[in-house]
């Protein structure tokens, strides 16, 4: 099949007539018709059966339908990069950056490099890490900055730094306002689970098995700043990042470290059919020495 073929079928198999076909695809109907035919021409078999003034798919059609849905998103993603290509201008930086990072990291990197380079135009994008190779793919964004991301062939990645687990706890329930916990110390209180939420909970759940310990939890958060808010409410106590922790501090939370979750890096992600450029480079070296620099 060609790929206008594709379009059209996948355009009628999702409409369900010519119709609404041509209209989604800008083009007239005798137009669409046309390239059905052809389409069914070059495969030896019907696509669609006319019924009560309906194009209904064909078995064939269903059994064809998987495989062009994969191919037609991957036509419309190579259009969205197109379109990001053609419209980069020179002297702009798009970053796609874990959320924690928007707290205090990248705003300071960004003040501290604009200083110097005045005329450069920014797109910050918030990402999480499992959509980081599809944002890189579509060239949505120069670069990625990731919390402890997976290694992924045909990506480039540096490390900037590190940064630590610590528990966010509730001033309610420890009074005492700890400077670190145990692991063992820190399950006597309540919980907020935050177990499904990527790498750095893979981490915490890997040290927890370790220590032959095995949480519970009556409330799971999918984002560390819920979690955090969970807790400055009185929910107990919660296993964050540091950056999350120190931007959303506040009177009713107190931080503490937890020396037995060993710190985790902080990449750099780019294609390697694309290198980073000048500019990129260097404000990746802000941000290093951001990180450096960060009270511990």
């Amino acid at each position: 099949m060609r790929i206008r073929h594709i379009e059209v079928f996948h355009a009628i198999y999702t409409t369900g007539s010519v119709t609404k076909a041509a209209k989604k695809l800008y083009v007239s109907q005798p137009s669409v018709s046309k390239v059905l035919g052809h389409a069914e021409q070059q495969l030896g078999f019907k696509l669609f059966d006319r019924i009560k003034g309906r194009l209904t798919p064909t078995k064939e059609a269903d059994l064809l339908f998987t495989e062009v849905d994969q191919i037609y998103h991957q036509l419309i993603n190579i259009k969205a990069a197109a379109e990001n290509i053609r419209n980069n201008e020179v002297g702009r930086i798009s970053i796609a950056a874990t959320p924690a990072l928007g707290f205090d990291v990248i705003p300071s990197a960004y003040v501290k490099f604009t200083k110097n380079h005045v005329n450069i135009n920014f797109n910050i994008q918030t990402i999480h890490s499992s959509k980081s190779l599809s944002h890189l793919h579509k060239h949505q964004s120069d670069f990625a900055v990731l919390f402890s991301p997976k290694s992924i062939f045909g990506i480039t990645e540096t490390v900037l730094g590190y940064g630590e687990m610590v528990a966010v706890y509730s001033k309610e329930f420890v009074s005492h306002e700890p400077q670190s916990f145990s692991l063992t110390e820190l399950l006597q209180y309540p919980l907020v689970s935050i177990w499904d939420s990527g790498p750095l909970a893979d981490l915490v759940w890997h040290q927890m098995q370790k220590a032959n310990l095995r949480p519970k939890s009556k409330v799971k958060a999918q984002t560390y700043y819920v979690a955090v808010n969970m807790v400055r409410y009185g929910s107990g106590i919660c296993i964050v990042d540091e950056f999350t922790a120190r931007g959303q501090r506040s009177a009713q939370v107190g931080i503490a470290k937890l020396p037995e979750i060993p710190k985790f890096p902080i990449k750099s992600l780019n294609l390697d059919n694309k290198p980073l450029s000048n500019l990129s480079s260097k404000f990746i070296e802000q941000l290093t020495t951001e990180l450096a620099e960060l009270p511990r």
